[in-house]
């Protein structure tokens, strides 16, 4: 089974095949002791870093890209889970080392 892609002529290069993903959700987490960002695809072992959230989205483009390189855009595709909806969760937790 093909992924679904675009061929597109590139100008002195020949063809080349784009594949398109489809949008899923992207967790941007703010170091809060460092600083920076780190994004990541809860369904896809990659992860981007970065000092703003656009940089760690870069980031985190290119590992998704490599991800597909080295396991295949089918692997990628089957990975992802779009969530039917996201809710918060507050706990009420005593640190057992610090009570």
């Amino acid at each position: 089974m093909e992924a679904a892609g675009l061929t597109v002529a590139r100008r002195g290069w020949g063809s080349a095949k784009i594949l398109v993903m489809p949008r899923f959700t992207v967790e941007i987490i703010p170091d809060l002791e460092y600083g920076g960002f780190t994004a990541r695809v809860p369904d896809i072992p990659a992860y981007g870093e970065g000092a703003t959230e656009d940089e760690a989205m870069a980031d985190l483009r290119e590992a998704v890209a490599a991800y597909v390189e080295a396991f295949g855009m089918e692997d990628a595709r089957a990975r992802l889970n779009q969530p039917i909806s996201l809710r918060e969760l507050d706990l009420e937790l005593e640190d057992p080392v610090r009570a």
